[in-house]
């Protein structure tokens, strides 16, 4: 980590979600705001009202010059700033890349909150410490090429029975915020069946084995405390997959509580390897879950863009 103490890095575009944590981050903001001023860090606040406002903000304010953001919000806001810097407005053109350094902080208010706990669990405190020292790590984007276009993401990509879960919890649970997660996991489990999703990891050959679910990780939490993929590290150039294979419902419910601690990995049907670059071979769309967004989209690739991206943790 390096402390930038320059004044040109003390200037911060900042995408503001009030809606985030249930309208939490509204409320809670603006004393956090005050307190990073206060420490000597010149804020832009940009308020967002619909979804894909970051997006749009953060890629205007890139071609303004903008080179420090911070996300206000929960992991969905994040989502936008990272794809606001790297994916294409429409279509699959790639933008060109950024000539200088961008530099990604955070406000954990939302729900999940899930990729920042990589680097501690004070939350808004911590990031807050971490702003005010400038402190700076290098991180990978993930590029997802899908048969509509490019889109990117630093935390996680599931398909399969997780990514059921999350569409549940964000249509029926949200309200219970992270405990809707639990109870979404219940409700699933009755209907569970395996599904068959071709990929293949690197050169590797094909795997099309049926699977519970597949995860596919750049950092280790997910919908706030759980450890999905516990070796994962945001900087090391490798996707971290996750394969879940045939489970039982009993089985299933026994094993998923134990990715609050990680130790859901010691299943015989659960499988834990690296990649950087993943292919698949699947028939049509289907629900994928990615930073904790729900889209409906046919994943073609996804691959490591080494250390695309600083962020301040």
């Amino acid at each position: 980590m390096a402390n930038d103490t320059t004044r040109g890095d003390r200037r911060y575009v900042a995408i503001f979600n009030p809606a985030a944590g249930g309208g939490r981050c509204g409320a809670r903001a603006p004393a956090a705001i005050e307190r990073l001023r206060g420490a000597g860090l010149e804020i832009e606040v940009r308020e967002t009202a619909a979804a894909g406002d970051g997006e749009r903000i953060t890629r205007e304010a890139v071609q303004s010059g903008a080179r420090n953001f911070i996300a206000i919000g929960g992991d969905g806001t994040t989502y936008e700033i990272i794809n606001g810097l790297f994916s294409p407005a429409s279509g699959d053109e790639l933008p060109p890349p950024i000539a200088e350094p961008v530099s990604v902080g955070f406000l954990p208010m939302g729900t999940g909150n899930s990729f920042l706990r990589d680097f501690s669990d004070r939350g808004a405190d911590y990031s807050i410490d971490a702003l005010a020292a400038g402190a700076r790590r290098p991180c990978d984007v993930i590029r997802v090429r899908h048969t509509r276009g490019v889109l990117h993401f630093i935390n996680i990509f599931s398909i399969g029975f997780v990514a059921d879960v999350a569409a549940l919890r964000n249509n029926r649970f949200s309200a219970l915020g992270e405990f809707g997660y639990i109870v979404a996991v219940v409700a699933k489990v009755a209907a569970l069946a395996p599904t068959r999703f071709p990929m293949a990891l690197d050169d590797g050959p094909r795997d099309r084995a049926p699977v519970t679910f597949i995860s596919i990780n750049n950092s280790k939490f997910t919908g706030g405390k759980m450890m999905m993929a516990p070796g994962a590290e945001t900087g090391d150039g490798k996707l971290d997959v996750i394969r879940v294979g045939e489970m039982g419902r009993l089985s299933l419910l026994a094993t998923f509580p134990k990715i609050f601690k990680g130790t859901h990995l010691e299943h015989p049907a659960v499988s834990a390897v690296q990649a950087r670059e993943i292919h698949f071979e699947l028939e049509g769309e289907l629900d994928v879950m990615i930073d904790g967004e729900m889209l409906r989209i046919q994943p073609t690739h996804l691959e490591v863009v080494p250390e695309a991206v600083n962020v301040i943790a």
